[in-house]
């Protein structure tokens, strides 16, 4: 029994690790790729498309000036931007700040409101209520605290504009503002751009997939319209309407050059909270789609489906078995240095240990290497300070995931059985 048990946990991970490979390899044929590529700033813009640009905000008096007034900057015919930020039932100073800022000569003739919503829903209904009021051909996100940079949209657009009847969405960077303050700000960043330089591009290069990160995307408005909106139910409205818009057989497309500056958790106990509600979202997300593994929809679907469902149930797994295999092997191996007469529960034949412990070495060489290969994507981020922090993480903060992961699991399920409902977790946000 223990044979088998281990047997699973080492093809599991061996699986992983193949995947992981797979994924890293598509990675460096896209950079190469895009080395190749002239990055183009068109001078007449008159052929663009109207976007609205939404930005959901429940008490954010600390960072949405800064952010709106990057997406004021933003290089677009202002004439083809409009800007709605909601207010959702704020208890602070978010909309008095915005009008302060709406008021200044600058900005006085530009499409700008403000909505002081009081409704139900969370993001997604903020989103929806703004989107009844939206003038643009497309709609974009952003957080209250992600700042884009001056090309951002411009570049989401061009994007979308390469294939806009296959293009349901288009979706860009995000980058870490905080990501010197502490250790954890620290291991954010390295997760952030590991996942968007390596992850995000491996699988469009390799496969056309693509999903909404949830700020710094724009997404077709009659899209939207014929999805209904954003879910209202969704812990993760992001996953979930990236779902939706795959089925509709439309495409979400990644615009690498489109950058914007969020903020991250800087103490563990946000943290843990937000990623525990993300955790949740994707586990809702693939217990709510797993039926498309069985039915007509495209391959592209079900291979979407797989990689959820594998990161957040198979292979969390296997990790989680091997891993108290592991400990409990030392321990034992310990206490019989004392009294002899102790056997562990774990007994193997042959090599299959051994290969456990190679693919162990396995996936934490890969996990240093994907790290430092994104980073040396980005301007400055590649240093000696960023290389400690990749070999240390893995021991430390990637961790995490596996307590959040469980807890999260445990918590869903709770909620199925007894009909509990979900309440959104706002992220904690820092001066």
């Amino acid at each position: 029994m223990s044979d088998a048990i281990l047997l699973i946990s080492i093809m599991s991970i061996w699986i992983a690790v193949f995947e992981s490979i797979v994924i890293m390899w598509g990675a460096i044929r896209f950079m190469f790729k895009q080395n190749k590529i002239p990055t183009v700033i068109p001078e007449n813009m008159d052929h663009f498309p109207s976007v609205t640009v939404i930005v959901p905000a429940h008490n954010e008096e600390i960072v949405i000036i800064s952010t709106v007034e990057h997406i004021l900057k933003l290089n677009y015919p202002p004439e083809k931007v409009q800007i709605i930020i909601v207010a959702d039932n704020c208890s602070d100073n978010t909309a008095s700040r915005l009008r302060e800022l709406k008021d200044k000569p600058p900005y006085r003739d530009r499409d700008f409101t403000i909505m002081e919503r009081t409704g139900s829903g969370g993001k997604s209904g903020a989103l929806n209520d703004a989107m009844v009021i939206s003038k643009g051909e497309w709609l974009c996100v952003y957080d209250a605290d992600a700042a884009p940079e001056k090309n951002a949209l411009l570049f989401l657009t061009q994007k979308a504009m390469e294939q806009p009847e296959k293009y349901g969405a288009v979706f860009g960077r995000n980058k870490a503002r905080n990501r010197s303050q502490n250790f954890l700000s620290g291991c954010i960043n390295l997760e952030l751009i590991t996942i968007q330089r390596v992850h995000h591009t491996g699988m469009w290069e390799l496969f056309g997939l693509g999903t909404i990160p949830g700020t710094n995307f724009i997404v077709r408005k009659d899209l939207m319209e014929e999805i209904g909106g954003w879910d209202p139910q969704a812990i993760t409205e992001d996953t979930a309407i990236s779902f939706e818009i795959l089925t509709r057989g439309k495409l979400i497309a990644l615009a690498p050059q489109a950058e914007a500056y969020q903020q991250e958790p800087e103490l563990l106990s946000v943290y843990m909270k937000q990623r525990e509600r993300w955790s949740k979202g994707n586990y809702s997300v693939v217990m709510d789609n797993i039926h498309h593994l069985f039915d007509k929809t495209s391959w592209r679907i079900k291979l979407h489906v797989m990689y959820y469902a594998a990161s957040y149930f198979w292979f969390m797994i296997a990790i989680i078995v091997s891993d108290i295999i592991f400990l409990a092997n030392i321990v034992y191996q310990i206490i019989e240095l004392f009294n002899p007469a102790v056997i562990s529960p774990f007994q193997f034949v042959g090599d299959v240990y051994v290969y456990l412990v190679i693919g162990w070495a396995l996936m934490y060489y890969i996990y240093v290497l994907q790290i430092n290969m994104a980073l040396a994507t980005d301007i400055g981020q590649s240093n000696t300070r960023n290389f400690i922090l990749s070999c240390v993480s893995y021991f430390t903060y990637s961790q995490l995931f596996l307590i959040i992961s469980v807890k999260a699991f445990f918590s869903i399920t709770y909620d199925r059985i007894t009909g509990r409902e979900s309440k959104w977790y706002k992220t904690k946000r820092f001066g």
